[in-house]
C-alpha cells in the first residue's frame, strides 16, 4: 500500500499504561528486538549474533516470543514507550497506528540501498504516503492449501480446484472417516484464512478494500457475506475435525494432523512447511507432502492467482528508542540485512526472502518445488492481501476474531457478522 489511510483510532498510549512484566526496551542505551518462535526466527537470531560478532559496540540483546503472546505484548510496550529498538510488525493498521502516535522512525533515507532489492509488491507493505517506516525482514508467507498425497491416492480423489470439486472431496474423506481439514480453531486467526480466501475469490479485492478503508457498512458487502455462509455450509458438511476449537497453531497442531494422516488437507501459511522440516522430516521426506492454491469459486469475480496471507514480517525502528539504539539499528538494516549467509540460511531451512533474482538460488535448494511455487506465487499474484486482523484497524482486530469465531462456530449468522462489524466500522 503506498496510501495512507486516515483512521480515528484510540491512543496506544492508553495501552501502553498497562505495566510490562517482562522485556522492555532498556535504558543502557543496548540495542535489543523481540522475535517470534520457531520457523526462520533462529535464522533471524542467528544473524543478530553474526551483527554481534562484527559489531560488538552495537550488538542486540534478542527475546522470542509465542506469536499470540508477542501480539499481547507488543502494543503495551510501544504505548509505554518501552518497545525494544526494532519491532516486529505485519504492516497494515497497526503500521498506520504507530505512524499516527510518532512511534516509530521514517527510514526512507537509511534503507534506500535495500529497497531496491525487494520484490516491489512486498516492500510497498511498508511505504506510506511515499515514505518507509518498516522494512520486510524475513519470509514471504503466502497462505497454501497443504495436503497429505497418501491419503487422496487411498481415496482415490484429486486435490480440488474449484468449490463443486472441494465440497465432493469432502464428502469422500468423510465417507472414508479421514477429516478432509484440520483447522487450528482454538487460535482463531486461521479462521481468517478462510474468510480472506472466500472474499477474494467471490468478490475481487474490491470487497475487502472497502473494509480497509473504513467505508461505511463495508462488512455487508455481498462477498463478505457469502463468503460467510459457505464457511458454515462446510462446518455443517463436517469438513473440518470436530474437535478444532480445541486445535492451537502455536505448536503447529493442524499441519501435525496432515502429516500424522488424520486429516487430508490444512489451509496455512508457508511458514509452516519450514516447521514440518524440522518437526516431521520423514513425513516432508516421503514425497507426500503436497501444495496447491485455494480453489477458485465458479463465476466469483476475484482471481484465482490472488493470494492472502503476509508478505512478510517487518522491522521498524523504536522512536523512543536512545539514538545509539537507533543508530545501530538503522546500521543493522542498511548494511547487513539480508546478507548473503542470512538468504542462503533461509532457504536451507525451506523458507523464501523477499528479494528480486532469488530462481538460481532457489533451483539449487533440496526444497527447490516448494521454495519455486511460493516464489512464483507471489511474484505472479495479481493481488496479494494482508491478513484480515492486520490490515484492519487495530481497534476491530478483537472483534474480529471474535465474531467470526462465533460465525464457525454458528452461533451468529452471516448477516449478524456484518452486522456486529459494521458496528466497529462506525466506532473506528
Amino acid at each position: 500500500m503506498t496510501n495512507r489511510l486516515t483512521r480515528g483510532t484510540g491512543p496506544l498510549a492508553a495501552v501502553g499504561l498497562l505495566a510490562l512484566t517482562a522485556c522492555d526496551g532498556g535504558d543502557d542505551n543496548s540495542p535489543n528486538a523481540w522475535v517470534l518462535n520457531g520457523g526462520v526466527w533462529p535464522v533471524v537470531e542467528e544473524d543478530f549474533d553474526a551483527w554481534g560478532e562484527e559489531n560488538p559496540d552495537q550488538a542486540f540483546s534478542v527475546d522470542s516470543f509465542a506469536n499470540d503472546v508477542y501480539k499481547e505484548r507488543i502494543r503495551t510496550a510501544v504505548g509505554s514507550g518501552e518497545a525494544p529498538t526494532l519491532i516486529v510488525g505485519w504492516t497494515g493498521g497497526t503500521l498506520l497506528e504507530y505512524i499516527d502516535g510518532d512511534y516509530v522512525l521514517d527510514i526512507t533515507d537509511a534503507v534506500s540501498g535495500l529497497q531496491e532489492r525487494l520484490i516491489p509488491s512486498v516492500a510497498d507493505n511498508g511505504i506510506i504516503d511515499g515514505a518507509t517506516y518498516a522494512v520486510p525482514m524475513n519470509n514471504v508467507q503466502p497462505v497454501i492449501l497443504y495436503f497429505n498425497q497418501e491419503l487422496f491416492d487411498e481415496v482415490g480423489a484429486e486435490v480440488p480446484s474449484d468449490w463443486d470439486e472441494l465440497l465432493e472431496v469432502v464428502e469422500v474423506f468423510n465417507d472414508a472417516d479421514i477429516y478432509p481439514f484440520a483447522l487450528a480453531g482454538g487460535s482463531v486467526w486461521p479462521m481468517l484464512m478462510w474468510s480472506a480466501y472466500l472474499t477474494d475469490r467471490i468478490g475481487g479485492p474490491e470487497a475487502f478494500e472497502a473494509v480497509v478503508a473504513g467505508e461505511p457498512d463495508a462488512w455487508s458487502h455481498p462477498a463478505i457475506i457469502e463468503a460467510m455462509e459457505r464457511i458454515q455450509q462446510l462446518v455443517e458438511m463436517e469438513a473440518f475435525d470436530p474437535n478444532f476449537a480445541a486445535v492451537v497453531a502455536d505448536q503447529n497442531e493442524d499441519a501435525h494432523m496432515v502429516a500424522d494422516g488424520h486429516a487430508a488437507m490444512v489451509l496455512q501459511g508457508s511458514w509452516v512447511y519450514s516447521r514440518l522440516l524440522e518437526e516431521q522430516p520423514d513425513f516432508v521426506a516421503s514425497g507426500n507432502l503436497g501444495f496447491a492454491p485455494f480453489p477458485e469459486i465458479p463465476g466469483g469475480q476475484g482471481d484465482p492467482a490472488s493470494v492472502v496471507g503476509n508478505p512478510a514480517n517487518f522491522w521498524s525502528v523504536s522512536a523512543d528508542a536512545s539514538e545509539e539504539e537507533q543508530d545501530a539499528a538503522l546500521g543493522y538494516l542498511s548494511e547487513h540485512l539480508f546478507n548473503d549467509e542470512f538468504v542462503g540460511r533461509m532457504i536451507e531451512t525451506g523458507n523464501i526472502p523477499p528479494l528480486e533474482g532469488m530462481d538460481d538460488q532457489i533451483a539449487e535448494s533440496e526444497d527447490s518445488e516448494f521454495l519455486g511455487y511460493v516464489y512464483d506465487s507471489v511474484r505472479e499474484a495479481p493481488n496479494f492481501q494482508l491478513s484480515w486482523d492486520q490490515a484492519v484497524d487495530p481497534s476491530q482486530e478483537q472483534a474480529l476474531l471474535e465474531n467470526l469465531d462465533l460465525v464457525f462456530q454458528g452461533n451468529i449468522s452471516p448477516e449478524e457478522f456484518a452486522e456486529r462489524m459494521n458496528e466497529t466500522q462506525s466506532g473506528a
